[in-house]
């Protein structure tokens, strides 16, 4: 047991400075945790899916562990990467990198503990240091899956799950890699090291960057143009005249419903953008839950009313991104966390204007 938490002292040391530098604390103690144990899952699937296979192949063991494993652990560790992503909870590079490093390292702990009884025989060094690498490894090739399948996500949005493709192939190279040179374990686990947790650092680096870019001036941009929806002077702005020209397409009602919409959409905005804020300033605001729920239901209404078309039709605006939806499961999150009893009641929605 000393084997294994020597060799992943260096890998949980890394994920915790992952997490000490999410300034704007994007990944809950409780998404960390699902994380660690949906890498912990996958590789005790791997064990039995590997157990299989070996007898179905009939290959050696060491063209297994070069052709063959790489592709079962990457897939199924880039499939613990697909829940969140499709749920939207990647807001940021910055805690797709930290989940999939998570997931990595929850799979690197199943794996060392399977090898400290199979190489009980070895010395110890050799063990440290293939664990040690076996962790790195894991830890850093599902944070590549993470992060590229979110760029390529926000990139290109149409492409569903294919947007986990690339990442997922890096990945299954540099594990193949890692396993042709097992002959040298010292030499791998030097080069995992010193070049992958390089690259997360740099990825990671430059999103924290946009992300303080995107709360910093979006906030200042989000209660600018509330303000100037608000104003008596709305109707002579560039957004103001789009709306007119919309009523000859939509009806009156349905082109009211867009305005509100609007509204909802900055308010929801400046609502995120100032609860990431208070975060990176150490603080926790409450949130109104039934307040919160009541809003966004009304949001989700008012999106059915405008319709598919109408909705279209306000892309120009550029007022939402593809960022709202992870905002309101940021919303609803800081929502639970503050609720002071068990149920609240629900309010009814009252379409707007009537």
């Amino acid at each position: 047991m000393l084997a294994v938490l020597v060799a992943l002292l260096p890998v949980t040391v890394f994920l915790i400075v992952l997490i000490l530098f999410d300034s704007f604390k994007l990944v809950p103690r409780s998404m960390l945790a699902s994380a660690l144990l949906s890498g912990a899952v996958a590789a005790g699937v791997a064990f039995v899916l590997h157990g299989w296979l070996f007898g179905l192949t009939g290959l050696s063991t060491w063209a297994f562990s070069r052709y063959v494993a790489p592709v079962t652990e990457e897939t199924l560790k880039a499939l613990c990467v697909l829940y969140p992503l499709r749920r939207h909870h990647f807001g940021f590079l910055v805690d797709a990198a930290i989940i999939g490093f998570a997931i990595g390292t929850g799979f690197a702990l199943v794996e060392n503990i399977d090898y400290l009884r199979t190489l009980r025989d070895e010395p110890i060094w050799l063990w440290v240091v293939r664990g040690f690498g076996t962790a790195i490894l894991h830890a850093t090739t599902t944070g590549i899956i993470a992060t590229s399948a979110k760029a390529l996500a926000d990139r290109f949005p149409a492409r569903g799950l294919l947007v986990i493709a690339p990442g997922w192939a890096v990945a299954i190279l540099l594990h193949s890699l890692f396993n042709h040179a097992l002959v040298s374990p010292v030499l791998a686990a030097a080069m995992l090291v010193l070049v992958l947790p390089l690259v997360v650092l740099t990825v990671f680096q430059r999103s924290e960057q946009m992300t303080h870019e995107w709360v910093g001036d979006g906030l200042d941009l989000d209660v600018e143009l509330l303000g100037l929806v608000r104003s008596s002077e709305f109707g002579h702005t560039r957004l103001g005249r789009y709306l007119r020209e919309l009523r000859s397409r939509f009806p009156g009602p349905v082109v009211a419903d867009m305005f509100c919409l609007m509204q909802i959409d900055l308010e929801l905005a400046i609502r995120v953008k100032g609860l990431l804020m208070a975060r990176e300033a150490g603080l926790d605001l409450p949130v109104d839950d039934a307040e919160l729920r009541a809003r966004l239901a009304e949001r989700t209404y008012l999106q059915h009313a405008v319709g598919k078309t109408g909705l279209l039709a306000l892309r120009p605006l550029h007022l939402s991104s593809g960022r709202d939806v992870w905002g309101e499961y940021l919303l609803e999150r800081a929502g639970r966390r503050h609720r002071r009893w068990a149920f609240w009641p629900r309010r009814a929605v009252r379409k707007p204007g009537s």
